[in-house]
């Protein structure tokens, strides 16, 4: 009896569920756009009729068999007809307006499938794209209309890559060659003098000889001078006669420098989001308030890379910003007591596009620096011959050449299976007698690797 009842249970269902359906789909649709009207006929006159949400669509009765009905905003309502002896139900499905960017687009490229979502957070672009450019191009075009609105470009391009996510790959070389000549001389005498002679000469575009603390005695009729010379710098010759009691500072130099830097900075960031390195380090530069107060603010320095990636299909257009600075204490300042050095900043900014494993150069970013400064005594400096040792000069030159190569790569997570082993020692980190390496975990610095047993054995 209880199966009976149960299978008859189980029927009824079933044909509710059927009558359900076919009811379902006999029930007749109507579209409207928000913002737009409809009519909708019957065959009968109508008596009455009912809406389930007016806020979404309203309906109202214009002629006896005439039903007007006005969109508000998307979603799908029930309208309900009455006449004399029948009724009849409608299905209301406002759509959401095609708007008025969306057929800009349709007019500017009529073969490509594109929708556009525009609501309070942004715009979303949806569809697919014949090729990149145009993806790339329909993305400018809406951030030209909307440059306010966040853009979020979801066309799809044929050959297109479901990588979201790009390393970059980059190498900063920098050659610094410089040179130096330098030559002047300074002739002086003692504090005593040289015969019935005292003096110096001078370009002052090197240190020279200071005299301090002269003094002039008589001694019956002789005439004594006492003092001491003060040398800041002896230069690179220092020559003294103490019999003519005479001397000579000489600064003849040549000097040459070489310098090389090679930084390898390698950065993953997400489709579209700014990635920024950074391998110097700060200086601390004291800032003055209005109030007199002496605060430190911290300013970087070194290799910095700041890149934006925004993969395009089979392309990445990549927008970076490689920078090289180092401290420069020769134009420094001193401020409250604080040395504050310069910084020497080579810097460049390109945007560019290209395929996973292709890269791009930035060169030719080349400093070249001379200068010359020379000094001479009038006069003194045109006699022949003797005339070069009252003349002083020196020759600076300096060429710096940077050069930055970027590869951008697609790449992906790692499977828990696909992680690379951590590099680990074959052995004990310390001796097997020593006790402190009996005590540490995994044979003393080999947690990853085999026991040292195992090692052994192998």
């Amino acid at each position: 009896m209880r199966r009976a009842l149960w299978i008859s249970a189980v029927l009824l269902f079933a044909a509710t569920t059927v009558d359900a359906q076919q009811q379902a789909a006999q029930i007749p649709q109507v579209s409207v756009t928000a913002g737009r009207s409809t009519i909708v006929t019957t065959t009968f006159d109508v008596t009455r009729i009912a809406i389930t949400n007016p806020a979404i669509a309203d309906a109202v009765v214009v002629k006896p068999r005439e039903v007007l009905v006005d969109g508000k905003s998307p979603g799908t309502i029930t309208l309900m007809v009455w006449g004399a002896t029948e009724r009849v139900q409608y299905d209301i499905v406002v759509e959401q307006p095609v708007s008025s960017l969306e057929q800009q687009l349709h007019q500017l490229f009529p073969t490509e499938e594109i929708a556009v979502a525009v609501n309070a957070d942004g715009i979303v672009l949806s569809g697919r794209a014949s090729s990149t450019q145009v993806m790339l191009r329909i993305g400018e075009i809406v951030r030209a209309a909307q440059p306010k609105a966040n853009v979020i470009n979801m066309l799809q391009v044929p050959g297109g890559s479901d990588a979201q996510q790009v390393m970059l790959q980059v190498r900063i070389a920098e050659v610094n060659r410089r040179a130096l000549s330098e030559l002047g001389t300074t002739l002086f005498t003692g504090p005593t003098g040289a015969g019935d002679w005292i003096g110096r000469s001078s370009t002052q575009q090197f240190p020279s000889v200071e005299f301090k603390d002269l003094e002039r005695t008589q001694t019956g009729s002789a005439l004594d001078l006492k003092g001491k010379m003060e040398f800041s710098d002896f230069l690179n010759i220092f020559l003294f006669n103490t019999n003519w009691n005479a001397g000579a500072l000489v600064r003849a130099l040549k000097q040459t420098g070489h310098f090389q830097s090679l930084a390898e900075p390698n950065l993953i960031a997400y489709n579209g989001r700014e990635a920024s390195f950074l391998a110097g380090g700060e200086f601390p530069v004291p800032i003055v308030t209005a109030l007199g107060q002496v605060t430190i603010q911290f300013k970087e320095f070194g290799v910095r890379l700041n890149f934006t990636p925004t993969i395009a299909g089979d392309l990445i257009r990549l927008k970076v910003r490689p920078e090289v600075s180092e401290l420069d204490f020769n134009n420094g300042i001193t401020l409250e007591g604080f040395r504050i050095p310069a910084l020497q900043t080579r810097r460049a900014e390109t945007e560019v596009e290209l395929r996973d494993g292709q890269s791009f150069a930035v060169a030719g970013l080349i400093d070249n620096t001379a200068q010359i400064d020379s000094a001479a005594i009038p006069l003194l400096s045109q006699v022949p011959i003797i005339g070069h040792l009252f003349k002083s000069k020196a020759d600076r030159k300096e060429r710096t050449e940077l050069l930055v190569l970027i590869t951008p790569r697609l790449v992906r997570a790692l499977n828990p299976d696909e992680v690379p082993p951590l590099p680990t020692l074959p052995g004990r980190f310390l001796p097997p007698g020593d006790d402190l390496g009996e005590r540490l975990d995994g044979g003393s610095g080999t947690v990853d690797g085999p026991s040292a047993s195992e090692g052994g054995r192998r």
